[in-house]
C-alpha cells in the first residue's frame, strides 16, 4: 500500500483528497499545518507528497525546500493562485508537478499515478535502454552509477535531473524542444506544465555552476542541446 501525505489546511479539501485516494487504497496521512507536514515527513517513509503552498506556520514553498535536502521523494503542489512565478517557483525548488484550485480530485489522482509510474526504476525506459558511458574527456556521465563525473568530482543530481541531461548528452550538439525533452524524460501522459523542462535546466546549470562547467546552452525559440 503506497502511502501519501497530504498537508492543507482546509479541512474540506483534506477530506476530499483523502476520500479519492482511500478509494484508489492508498493510505493517507493528513497535515493541517506546514510545520506538522514537515515534521512527518522527516520522520515517515512516504511515496507521495500533496503540500498546500498557503499554509500557517510554515508555507508550501519552504517545506518543500526542507523535504528534498533530505529526499526525493515525489511532491505535488496544490495552488489558489495561476501566477507563473508562483508555479515555477515551486518547480525550482524541486516539485515534480502542481495543480491549481479548485482542481478536479480524478485529476489529482491521475496526476498522481503519472508521477509514479515515473519515479519507478523499472518503468524509466529510456535510461534502461542505455547502458554505457558517455565519455566528453573531463565531463562523463555513467549510466548504469547514475552518476555524473567533472574534472574527477562528483555532480549529484536529483533522478529527473540526471534523465534530462542524458537524453541531451545522447547527441551532443543537437536541439531538443520543450516538448520532446518533456516525451522522452517526462512521458507522453505528463499532465504539467511544460515550464518544468525551463526548471530544472536551471537546476542542473546551478549544481554545475561552481565547478565552471556549461554543457547545457540554451537556443532561443526552440530548446536546449547538449554542448561540451
Amino acid at each position: 500500500m503506497l502511502n501519501v501525505l497530504v498537508a492543507d489546511d482546509d479541512d474540506n479539501i483534506r477530506g476530499i483528497i483523502d476520500h479519492y485516494l482511500k478509494k484508489q487504497k492508498y493510505n493517507v496521512v493528513e497535515a493541517e499545518n506546514g510545520r506538522d507536514a514537515l515534521d512527518l515527513a522527516l520522520e515517515k517513509q512516504f511515496d507521495m507528497v500533496i503540500l498546500d503552498i498557503l499554509m500557517p506556520e510554515m508555507d508550501g514553498y519552504d517545506v518543500c525546500r526542507e523535504i528534498r535536502k533530505v529526499s526525493n521523494v515525489p511532491i505535488i503542489m496544490l495552488t489558489a493562485s495561476g501566477d507563473e512565478l508562483d508555479r515555477v517557483l515551486g518547480l525550482e525548488l524541486g516539485a515534480d508537478d502542481y495543480i491549481i484550485k479548485p482542481f478536479s480530485p480524478r485529476e489529482l489522482v491521475a496526476r498522481i499515478k503519472a508521477i509514479l509510474r515515473r519515479v519507478e526504476p523499472s518503468s524509466n525506459e529510456n535510461v534502461k535502454e542505455q547502458s554505457y558511458t558517455y565519455d566528453y574527456g573531463e565531463f562523463k556521465i555513467d549510466v548504469d552509477r547514475r552518476e555524473v563525473i567533472y574534472k574527477g568530482e562528483k555532480v549529484t543530481l536529483r533522478p529527473k535531473e540526471f534523465d534530462l541531461l542524458v537524453q541531451l548528452a545522447k547527441t551532443p550538439g543537437n536541439v531538443y524542444t520543450r516538448e520532446t525533452l518533456l516525451e522522452h524524460v517526462w512521458g507522453y501522459d505528463f499532465l504539467g506544465d511544460i515550464r518544468i523542462v525551463d526548471a530544472h535546466v536551471k537546476k542542473i546549470r546551478n549544481k554545475f555552476k561552481t565547478t565552471g562547467c556549461d554543457v547545457l546552452r540554451t537556443v532561443w525559440g526552440v530548446g536546449y542541446k547538449f554542448e561540451v
